[in-house]
């Protein structure tokens, strides 16, 4: 769990609960199609469980 997390946000935050909000806006996905790397550590995987129905994880493949 050293690689980097690729997360998008696939739906919309409006009408979801303030916690949900919250994870979001502190990923730093903002608007919906919004993609940000973030690094793998176990908080993030924490996040991105909490928000799985919004968002798409995909693992970063580095090429070097």
């Amino acid at each position: 769990m050293a690689g980097l997390l690729k997360i998008t946000l696939i739906k919309s935050m409006i009408g979801r609960p303030e916690k949900h909000r919250r994870v979001l806006c502190g990923m730093g996905l903002t608007k919906t199609n919004k993609t940000v790397e973030l690094k793998d550590t176990p908080s993030i995987r924490g996040m991105i469980d909490k928000v799985s129905y919004l968002v798409k994880a995909e693992e970063k493949i580095d090429a070097a």
